[in-house]
């Protein structure tokens, strides 16, 4: 059974949040992608949801998160707004959608605010992506931030290794977290990076850090929807703990239903109408 606080009930804003790391709360964010799991994640009292770009892998069943689409997250958004009441919703802006040109970054977040109703948005990156931010941000549209792994580069790192184990890449994130707070994001999510540094970003910043794969120091923590129900089981790295396994849940289901139809015990008379 899961406890409650006396406010559960409550709307999550971008200043809930901040308030819930000024007080020492932890923040719980999941992936979801569609009605029925945010109803189901919402319900279970879920802080944040991130309508995760990582929809490309668990959804599309595409290798990387690069080949999804703007009009493929504001879909996922849509759905997922339709199914929440309590949880903030972030929206990953895609791959190609705000790199390297901020007009376009704040077309993409318009976009994304207009026609799914999500409240706020995420980006990968630091400094590189700084006019990105601001120009976001000068609409009044809440960014969170992600530094630390992204997988949108993957390409460049060539492997999804562990980030900032050398002196020169840690203090980019440090430099970078602090950057991205001075800016105005509301939040900021640390993937796959040491827990000695995550925790460091986390006391040094006054906005919440929720980290993946980055230790119990930050003031939160996000995991992937698909991965910590164990529908996804190609996936175990360290930093995942399943809660369920619902691969095999499902599987010996339908088998059961295939058995079912193929014997004619289903439907039965009571079924029938």
């Amino acid at each position: 059974m899961s406890t409650n606080t006396i406010d559960d009930k409550r709307k999550v804003t971008t200043r809930r949040l901040v308030e819930m790391k000024q007080r020492g709360e932890k923040i719980s964010m999941l992936t979801a992608y569609d009605y029925s799991s945010a109803k189901i994640i919402d319900g279970a009292g879920i802080d944040v949801i991130l309508v995760g770009d990582s929809a490309s892998n668990v959804m599309a069943g595409n290798v990387t998160t690069l080949p999804i689409t703007l009009d493929q997250m504001i879909y996922h958004a849509k759905s997922v707004m339709k199914g929440t009441k309590r949880a903030l919703v972030v929206v990953d802006l895609p791959f190609g959608s705000y790199q390297g040109n901020s007009k376009e970054a704040l077309a993409s977040a318009i976009r994304i605010m207009k026609e799914s109703h999500a409240e706020a948005v995420k980006l990968e990156g630091g400094a590189e992506i700084k006019e990105s931010v601001e120009r976001i941000l000068s609409a009044g549209i809440p960014v969170m931030g992600h530094l630390g792994l992204t997988p949108q580069s993957i390409n460049k790192f060539g492997t999804y290794n562990v980030r900032a184990r050398e002196k020169e890449e840690a203090d980019k994130l440090i430099a970078d977290a602090k950057l991205l707070e001075e800016l105005g994001c509301f939040a900021i999510v640390l993937e796959k990076i040491p827990a000695e540094l995550a925790e460091k970003v986390a006391s040094e910043l006054t906005i919440p850090i929720i980290g993946i794969g980055a230790g119990g120091g930050t003031d939160g923590q996000v995991l992937v929807m698909h991965d910590m129900l164990g529908i996804n089981q190609g996936f175990s790295p360290r930093f995942l703990r399943r809660y369920a396994d619902l691969a095999t849940i499902m599987h010996d289901a339908v088998g059961r239903y295939v058995e079912d139809v193929k014997s004619g015990d289903f439907p039965s008379p009571d079924e029938s109408y």
